[in-house]
């Protein structure tokens, strides 16, 4: 590049110039290609972050003990209400002494209960729900690229409504996004 910029006589004034129009118009659009390495870096250090707080696993007799007991409440459920229904059946008696029981426990109690186990149920199903692959839908103008970490895409620019007889930059533009 030397010997053309001697050939053509381009001074270091002009070599300035064009960087100072790049900085300029980089104040107005932004840099795709740094905002990729900027996300790329922000990736890298979230993953490294995740990767040193679960690098050591801790497996002592508490973190065993707290993994059973989060592991009981489904089974504790589904088995206690199966086990209702025989009860009810071997001693109708004591079932239904125990059901009146139960009638008598005031209605913001039940509320209670009731919400307890729908966020314990329902932050469960959040959690599966956010980390479901969801399949593609394939239309005849899409194709299906593997890939493993999300794309990124840029903004879509709004579509320019009118005639810009008047203006030659919003001419230009609105040529730019027919092509």
């Amino acid at each position: 590049m030397g010997l053309i910029d001697r050939f053509l006589g381009v001074s270091p004034a002009v070599t300035a110039l064009g960087s100072a129009a790049t900085g300029m118009a980089e104040v107005f659009t932004q840099n795709a290609t740094r905002r990729m390495e900027l996300d790329e870096e922000a990736y890298a250090r979230a993953i490294a972050q995740a990767g040193q707080e679960f690098a050591v696993p801790r497996q002592c007799w508490f973190d065993s003990f707290v993994n059973g007991l989060n592991r009981l409440p489904r089974p504790l459920l589904a088995l206690g209400t199966m086990a209702l229904f025989i009860y009810a059946m071997v001693e109708p008696a004591g079932f239904g002494l125990r059901m009146e029981g139960l009638q008598q426990v005031p209605e913001p109690l039940w509320w209670l209960l009731g919400a307890i186990v729908g966020f314990y149920f329902g932050a469960r199903e959040a959690h599966h729900f956010r980390h479901r692959v969801w399949p593609a839908r394939i239309t005849e103008e899409t194709t299906i690229v593997p890939h493993t970490t999300p794309p990124t895409s840029p903004v879509p620019q709004a579509r320019p409504a009118g005639d810009f007889a008047d203006n030659a930059a919003l001419r230009d533009w609105q040529a730019s996004l027919r092509d």
